[in-house]
């Protein structure tokens, strides 16, 4: 059995920068272990595994695995594959027509908008698939302990650590400055004693930091699904800019953040979010940017 994939390198102007991700744009016949099993063979962040849509007016079911777990959903997948399909102009034999394409997902619908630039799609931008919850409160030693920090490295002015979710659950940690961010390690033992994987996907770390064009540098860590360090997590930092404007005074605003993550890996990553509030409710979260093309190929399966 043949199946041709793709790679591209998502929130990213260029090659080898950003996330990696791999898609499988026909995924048909595939069952859940093999698909499973072609995610750790990549052990990319992400594996895509893209089928038709169990509603016609859906674009595709798409299923998203690890190298460890499938997920109900996440950012740079979206993306990226909402990117390969918009280059190809067809999922499963219907042509796309427009800008908008709608996936189905664990988490539920996920609605995406291709960016491009006269003609060639270049990148897209997703809507979370479910509203901002914020869940509970982290102590910060938990967070210290599990990122090898120390808990005075962690800004507790504007909030507590704390776990919220937009599809996926991850603990938010502001830290005082770059030097802390850059000194995190995560521990696994501590991330399995405290943070399980039924209680969060990982662990992401951020600065508010106006250098290089941006307005946040992040990290994230996801060592129990075989993400030690995620180069560009775009259900985290769309859950980030929901929690940034609900903890915002104002009731009814429109915010919108440039994240920079990866650089600690050598894979310098952009991210541009955007949130909507109104009458004191986070209504909205998106998540964008631009993608490059990597790799095509074939696995032999037999």
């Amino acid at each position: 059995m043949q199946v041709e994939f793709v790679t591209t390198d998502v929130f990213t102007d260029r090659q080898f920068g950003g996330n990696p991700l791999a898609v499988v744009s026909n995924g048909t016949g595939l069952s859940t272990s093999q698909m499973q099993a072609i995610a750790a063979e990549f052990n990319l962040a992400e594996t895509t595994f893209v089928l038709p849509p169990e509603k016609p007016e859906n674009t595709a079911k798409v299923r998203i695995f690890t190298p460890r777990a499938e997920l109900p959903f996440a950012g740079h997948p979206n993306v990226g594959t909402a990117f390969v399909l918009g280059q190809r102009g067809e999922c499963h034999g219907r042509p796309i027509q427009g800008n908008t394409l709608q996936f189905e997902e664990i988490a539920g619908l996920v609605r995406i908008e291709l960016w491009r630039d006269a003609s060639a799609v270049i990148g897209a931008r997703l809507a979370a698939p479910q509203p901002l919850a914020v869940i509970e409160d982290v102590e910060p030693e938990v967070i210290a302990e599990v990122c090898t920090i120390s808990a005075t490295d962690i800004e507790t002015g504007h909030h507590r650590p704390c776990i919220a979710s937009c599809g996926m659950s991850f603990v938010f940690a502001e830290l005082k400055d770059l030097r802390a961010l850059a000194a995190a390690q995560p521990r696994t033992d501590a991330f399995a004693r405290h943070l399980p994987m039924d209680r969060v996907t990982g662990v992401h770390l951020y600065v508010r930091d106006s250098s290089n064009g941006s307005d946040i540098q992040s990290r994230m860590f996801a060592p129990l699904y075989g993400v030690p360090e995620d180069p560009a997590t775009g259900s985290a930092n769309v859950a980030l800019i929901g929690l940034l404007a609900h903890l915002h005074p104002e009731a009814d605003l429109r915010l919108a953040k440039t994240i920079r993550q990866g650089i600690e890996m050598g894979r310098p990553s952009r991210l541009m979010a955007s949130a909507d509030k109104s009458a004191g409710r986070v209504i909205a979260t998106q998540i964008g940017g631009t993608c490059v093309p990597m790799m095509r190929g074939v696995l032999e399966l037999r």
